[in-house]
């Protein structure tokens, strides 16, 4: 059995999720990806080929032969994180093909800033059931694979917690931080396990990214384009965080350009400004809060609903 590592990248049709599979598959010590979104396409007829990466026209299918052409193995399996079933036959299909699975790194996402009164009740759930649902579901599926090798990886794109983050786009971050929660109790799940090598980090941008969300800012006004950073800032700080021992990473609720300033000694972050010489604006807070308290291990008598239950 080739040994060489398997990474899913869930929401990797565009963007950043399609930047973290390109990297992921072609650095040096490379992962064999899987390319997994709703979007596919007939990419030998795509045309231009490679399309704009932060368009329609990028999808899995279009990223999978960006891989293979580069020389990095890559497959594309389209799912529907909404739907559980699809999201067990995307793991089950990875595993089929390459008899494992290290990383998982979770990027779907679906948006929409408003205030509450102005969120009607389908775009909430939709982001609900994309979001944290649609993440719980692909842990839960991933985690058997994760842990057969006692080394698994996940990382999820998840805000730290603070109270700006709620401002204008409450449905938004009801779910967002519920993702960051998910994070911070698996890991505390990890250690009670002993299960010190694996880890899950939650990774957020430090400045606003170029995206198909932000072109349509920048089209509206071309000088917003100096406040934004290139989607490879994001895929190196994920290339460092699963390089570092999981020790150091797991449960910890990052900030792209923070992890690689402290964790990865990187001082040159011109190389990410899209507009070359710009030092773009940050968009989150220059310190956040410390979420644990005094009593961090004192808990009660724990319960566990699980124990002498049937699954469900």
């Amino acid at each position: 059995m080739n040994a060489k590592r398997v990474a899913l990248v869930v929401g990797a049709s565009r963007g950043i999720g399609r930047q973290v599979a390109i990297d992921l598959a072609l650095a040096k010590d490379g992962y064999r990806v899987v390319v997994a979104a709703k979007s596919t396409s007939d990419a030998q007829n795509a045309s231009p080929f490679p399309p704009d990466p932060n368009s329609p026209q990028s999808t899995i299918s279009t990223v999978e032969r960006e891989i293979r052409e580069a020389g990095g193995e890559a497959t594309a399996i389209a799912v529907d994180v909404r739907d559980f079933e699809s999201v067990q036959k995307c793991v089950d299909r990875t595993v089929e093909l390459y008899g494992r699975l290290d990383v998982l790194v979770y990027n779907s996402g679906a948006i929409w800033w408003a205030a509450v009164e102005d969120t009607p009740m389908k775009r909430f759930q939709l982001m609900q059931r994309v979001n944290p649902e649609g993440l719980y579901g692909t842990v839960q599926a991933a985690l058997p694979h994760l842990k057969r090798h006692g080394t698994g990886r996940i990382i999820v794109v998840s805000p730290p917690i603070y109270s700006r983050f709620f401002r204008g786009k409450t449905a938004y971050a009801i779910g967002k931080v519920g993702m960051s929660v998910l994070t911070m109790g698996l890991a505390m799940d990890f250690r009670r396990q002993d299960l010190n090598e694996m880890a899950i980090t939650s990774i957020w941008p430090a400045v606003a990214i170029e995206s198909g969300a932000t072109r349509k800012m920048t089209e509206k006004n071309p000088k917003e384009a100096e406040h934004l950073r290139k989607a490879t800032i994001f895929s190196d700080a994920i290339r460092a965080m699963l390089q570092a021992p999981a020790s150091k990473v797991n449960g910890r609720l990052e900030l792209d350009e923070d992890y690689l300033r402290g964790d990865a000694g990187v001082t040159d972050f011109d190389k990410y400004s899209v507009v070359p010489g710009k030092v773009p604006r940050r968009i989150m807070p220059a310190q956040l809060p410390d979420l644990t308290v005094r009593e961090q291990d004192d808990e009660g008598t724990r319960m566990n609903s699980a124990e002498g239950k049937a699954k469900l």
